[in-house]
């Protein structure tokens, strides 16, 4: 068990950033997600791992629940790779002469300084460890079966026995988290003659419902209900399946043997796993609209009304230390959300900018204010969560990330107060009735257009490293941005010194300070972008 924990852990570490982005950049295509459910967690080795992972992105909005599905799906299948590693390699070598030296080599990366091999050298060193507890499990299983009194009367006691059997390996792996470890011991006590066939069978089976554990502790203190959801259905989908198979249990462990031809019990174990596996897979894949329907009646919506207030919470994972990965890819969305609604904010304005009327100051300003506030909530409660990411396991390029995150957080909310400072300007045109001349207008259009780009630039690409190439059309843009001011200004100067109205003119002035001031924020977070990015 410690040996897979290592070894899982490990590789989360070394690749577990880029698995977790191709979680979160699904689409809608079931099949994909189904394959890379399996891939990614044939590659952690943990099936736990995967649908924490899953139900994160939901609770974050990064997955819908009908993406999410299709990969728990996958996860499932991608489990029992584990089994065929104990069944192939577990009782065909001498672990021993294999597994110290693996151990030892991992133990030697693991003590370098460079970041992703100490991550590989806990992989391999947990590979190794997973061997060695292998082999000391097969020489304390060698011995006469007849010695363990008990289990030889318990696998006497006929369909009584597998209920036993099957609750055995419902509550083992609830309690030890993990699926894979409990059928590798399984797998290790049928090939030593412990158990027999098919209480192994009835074991294994069982792990199935256990396993499930991982995703109801991950959506337990969640406030979404989707990623409630999820779980729900990986528990209903494991559930009715196993229990449907047991129901079956004779037929379906005949259908096994016939596949499976031979006396390798170890293989016997590990064919019943994925035959089982990709079977209800393959029923669960055309029904799942029914799961996901029947998830919905069990997991109501929340009936409270919108408050307003925006909340979140930060949940260290109760499966895996090693989660920064998931908390930025989260952070990153939110940053994206924040920037999404300062763009609404810019089109809103920039609708009634040429000609405010009273309907603006009524409809629109109001609305800008709440937006307003909301990303003020956004922008304290991204940096607190950021900073509970700073207790986590961190790569030197994670703890950059949240560095930058937080500095791209501020200028976001910045860019909003610019916007509704603007429009308060605006506002305070029409109230006071301080009309600007048509040609003055006209000449603020190219101004805002500019700063607009900008904007718009860094809406699009806020979570991406920029190249020279864009920060150098940022660069442009923004002088060309402070040149328009220092002109637009002079231009209000000149008009001032000819008698024009103080209070107008002033305005006006503010309003063209305002828009470069956004740009000036905008052009900040290029910076940022260049310098670093996900």
């Amino acid at each position: 068990m410690y040996g897979m924990r290592l070894m899982s852990d490990g590789v989360q570490k070394g690749s577990g950033e880029k698995l977790q982005r191709t979680l979160g950049s699904l689409t809608g295509n079931a099949f994909k997600g189904l394959l890379t459910g399996l891939g990614v967690t044939m590659i952690i080795q943990s099936s736990g791992a995967t649908s924490v992972m899953v139900i994160s992105f939901v609770n974050a909005g990064l997955l819908t629940l009908e993406q999410a599905v299709p990969v728990i799906f996958g996860a499932n299948i991608g489990t029992t790779i584990t089994a065929w590693i104990v069944s192939i390699f577990g009782f065909n070598f001498k672990l021993s002469t294999f597994a110290i030296p693996m151990f030892g080599i991992g133990f030697f990366m693991s003590s370098q300084k460079k970041q992703s091999i100490r991550n590989w050298g806990e992989a391999i060193m947990g590979f190794g460890a997973l061997f060695l507890g292998l082999g000391w499990l097969s020489d304390l299983f060698s011995f006469d079966a007849s010695q363990l009194s008990f289990l030889t009367t318990m696998q006497s006691w006929g369909v009584f026995s597998l209920i036993l059997a099957f609750l055995i390996g419902i509550t083992v792996t609830a309690l030890i988290h993990s699926s894979s470890a409990f059928s590798a011991i399984v797998i290790t006590m049928a090939y030593n003659n412990i158990v027999t066939w098919e209480i192994a069978a009835a074991m294994t089976l069982g792990g199935e419902i256990g396993s499930t554990i991982d995703a109801i502790l991950a959506a337990g203190g969640s406030k979404n209900p989707d990623a409630k959801r999820v779980a729900s259905v990986h528990v209903m989908f494991n559930t009715f399946g196993t229990l449907l198979a047991f129901l079956f249990f004779r037929p379906f462990l005949e259908l096994i043997e016939m596949i499976s031809p031979g006396d390798n019990i170890a293989i016997r174990i590990s064919v019943l796993h994925t035959v089982f596996k990709t079977l209800t897979t393959v029923v669960a894949m055309p029904t799942r609209g029914y799961l996901i329907r029947l998830s919905r009646l069990v997991v109501k919506d929340g009936t409270g009304a919108e408050s307003g207030e925006y909340k979140l919470d930060f949940t260290e994972s109760t499966i895996s230390k090693d989660s920064a990965a998931a908390h930025i890819i989260r952070l990153e969305k939110e940053i994206r959300d924040m920037a999404d609604i300062v763009v609404t904010m810019f089109d809103r304005i920039e609708t009634s900018f040429e000609h405010p009327s009273q309907a603006f100051c009524d409809e629109v300003v109001p609305m800008l204010e709440r937006e307003e506030a909301y990303l003020d909530q956004m922008n304290e409660a991204i940096v607190k969560y950021a900073l509970n990411c700073e207790g986590l396991p961190l790569t030197e390029s994670q703890r950059t990330s949240l560095a930058t995150m937080t500095q791209i957080t501020g200028e976001v909310e910045a860019m909003s107060d610019e916007c509704y400072t603007m429009s308060l300007l605006l506002k305070r045109s029409v109230e006071k009735e301080l009309h600007f001349p048509e040609e003055d207008m006209k000449l603020l259009v190219p101004y805002l257009a500019d700063a607009k780009e900008l904007v718009f630039f860094i809406h699009a690409n806020v979570n991406r490293k920029l190249t020279k190439e864009q920060l150098t059309w940022a660069t442009e843009r923004e002088n060309a941005i402070d040149q328009q001011k220092r002109d637009l200004k002079k231009i209000a100067r000149k008009r001032l010194e000819k008698g024009a109205d103080v209070k107008t003119e002033l305005l006006y002035i503010d309003i063209v300070r305002r828009i470069e001031k956004l740009g000036d924020h905008a052009f900040n977070i290029s910076e940022f972008l260049s310098q670093t990015g996900r």
